[in-house]
């Protein structure tokens, strides 16, 4: 049986019964004081470095970020859990780290929670998911978003979770909400905004063709103006050829310019 290999700094993150508790499934008896937290973790650390062959790195097998929901994600280090990405209401930093269901992290966007937990986890100081199952909208493999039927390589998802991100904060911009099949205002499907082949695009609703945007910026604001034919026209054009009339249309137009 292999054991997962811990750091002294991660070691260092837990109380004296976690670290008995760590000793006694890896058959380790320290010598000396043993009321003291520094005994059990210099016992620990240096059973793992005479029996090596009893432990693997925990970053030696690769993580796998999982989409339940635009705003769940769940990270899997083969078929175990070890963190959950959750969005709450705070106003500054909604999105959140979880492990064993309680918060580790909070910051503003689900990219920086994503770093957080592949720094942690390749470090080994990302406490150990104790629980058995998942901690979220369910199981590894099932309730998968539609825009993501598969699980995303590591390698991938920084930039997805980064796409991801930017759209989720130019429709907070507009009270939008963003579901598996699209973007909503209220309970009106307004029309899906992405970003392939080095390109952002929208499409609205009632539409059959994407518009490639400059940003997702522009592609939010598109929706949020409507799609009617007219409007599709002019959104076509370069910013600088829309005249004073057309911009009475979509309002502003000087916040995109300048």
């Amino acid at each position: 049986m292999t054991h997962r290999t811990y750091t002294h700094l991660a070691l260092r993150r837990y109380n004296l019964p976690r670290l008995k508790t760590i000793a006694a499934e890896l058959g380790v008896t320290p010598t000396g004081d043993k009321r003291g937290a520094q005994t059990w973790i210099n016992a620990i650390i240096a059973h793992q470095s005479a029996h090596p062959e009893q432990f693997t790195t925990p970053a030696s097998i690769p993580l796998t970020p999982i989409e339940i929901s635009f705003y769940d994600h769940e990270y899997y280090a083969g078929d175990k859990l070890i963190a959950a990405i959750h969005y709450d209401d705070d106003l500054t930093r909604p999105w959140v780290v979880m492990v064993n269901s309680n918060e580790v992290h909070r910051a503003s966007t689900n990219m920086l929670c994503h770093r957080y937990i592949c720094s942690h986890y390749k470090d080994g100081t990302l406490p150990v998911q104790e629980e058995a199952g998942g901690q979220g909208a369910g199981s590894r493999g099932e309730n998968l978003s539609p825009l993501h039927p598969a699980p995303c390589s590591l390698s991938s998802s920084p930039a997805e979770n980064a796409i991801k991100a930017e759209i989720f904060n130019e429709c907070e911009k507009y009270g939008f909400k963003i579901l598996h099949d699209g973007i909503y205002n209220n309970d009106v499907k307004l029309g899906e905004v992405g970003f392939s082949g080095g390109t952002w695009w929208v499409v609205g609703a009632a539409e059959q063709e994407r518009v490639l945007c400059q940003s997702a910026l522009v592609a939010v604001w598109q929706l949020a103006v409507g799609q009617t034919p007219r409007h599709t026209e002019l959104l076509n054009r370069r910013f600088e050829m829309l005249t004073p009339k057309n911009g009475s249309i979509y309002g502003s137009i000087n916040e995109f310019l300048n």
